[in-house]
């Protein structure tokens, strides 16, 4: 069966209570209240801790190893306005000649990751359907700076592009990790710019639902291998990386299905290309 997918790039934990349970006997040693000693606050000010608390959470460590690396990629196109009306046309007069003013616009937002770091230049992995059609390309990085991009290589029918910048501020890039030994349940996170840039490296998290899923596209036809998860993404998580918990890209964030052909809404079904498969791209666009 075909599904509707929807272009993109947050699964809720739920957390269960626990039960405390106390004894029956009277006196017995659970029952008996520890000695404290009371010491009032004369001053009316709470007591800081000496000791600053410092989170080893798997997940944030994986987060802030790859959150420098992300880009938001602005698809830039051209906004044309004539000064002299919409009647030039009919006396065969050119655009410039009735000073017809082109500018560049935001037509679209998606994500990308920095991959490598060579000579002033960063090189970056997103999606083709966040750069086609564009005029031009601007990223935005971690730290807000706003620099201009150009393509290096698409391939449309894996929806993988490679693009550059030039700048200075960025000496670091994410890695690739492996997806052959992935597992249904590995937890992962997808980090990216959901709705655009003002969401820009907003993680969710969640899990891999499938290693490998082989999803039939409606746009061409062709059929694509994917990882399945249920970590949330969303228009604008487009090109944005799937890391895994030693935070490597195991993909490339590209889509999810939102309803069946039959209108059924479902939650929870995204899509990443494999880092094998953007890898080979690369291989094949740097040769």
């Amino acid at each position: 069966m075909k599904y509707s997918l929807l272009t993109v790039a947050v699964v809720a934990a739920i957390v269960g209570g626990g039960v405390v349970y106390s004894g029956t006997q009277p006196n017995s040693w659970f029952q008996q209240q520890p000695v404290s000693k009371k010491v009032a606050n004369i001053t009316g000010r709470a007591n800081v801790a000496d000791v600053a608390y410092v989170s080893n959470d798997q997940a944030t460590t994986a987060y802030n190893k790859v959150k420098n690396t992300v880009v938001t990629v602005q698809n830039l196109q051209k906004d044309h306005s004539q000064a002299s009306g919409d009647f030039s046309a009919l006396f065969g007069r050119s655009s410039q000649e009735e000073g017809e003013t082109t500018t560049e616009q935001t037509a679209s937002e998606g994500s990308g990751v920095i991959y490598k770091v060579q000579n002033g230049d960063i090189y970056m992995i997103t999606n083709n359907h966040v750069v086609a059609d564009s005029d031009a390309l601007q990223i935005i990085t971690a730290s807000g700076d706003k620099v201009k991009a150009t393509i290096v290589g698409t391939d449309a029918e894996k929806d993988i592009a490679v693009i550059k910048a030039k700048t200075n501020t960025i000496k670091t890039a994410a890695t690739f990790g492996k997806v052959s030994d992935l597992q249904s349940g590995q937890q992962v996170l997808a980090i990216g710019s959901p709705l655009g840039s003002d969401y820009a490296t907003s993680v969710t998290s969640g899990i891999i639902s499938a290693p490998r899923r082989h999803l039939s596209l409606q746009e061409n036809g062709s059929t694509a291998t994917v990882i399945q998860t249920d970590a949330a993404i969303n228009p604008g998580n487009s090109g944005g990386p799937l890391i895994n918990l030693s935070g490597q890209i195991i993909g490339i964030n590209s889509s999810k299905i939102a309803s069946s052909d039959d209108g059924t809404n479902v939650e929870g079904m995204g899509f990443a290309i494999p880092s094998d498969v953007v890898q080979d791209f690369i291989h094949t666009t740097e040769k």
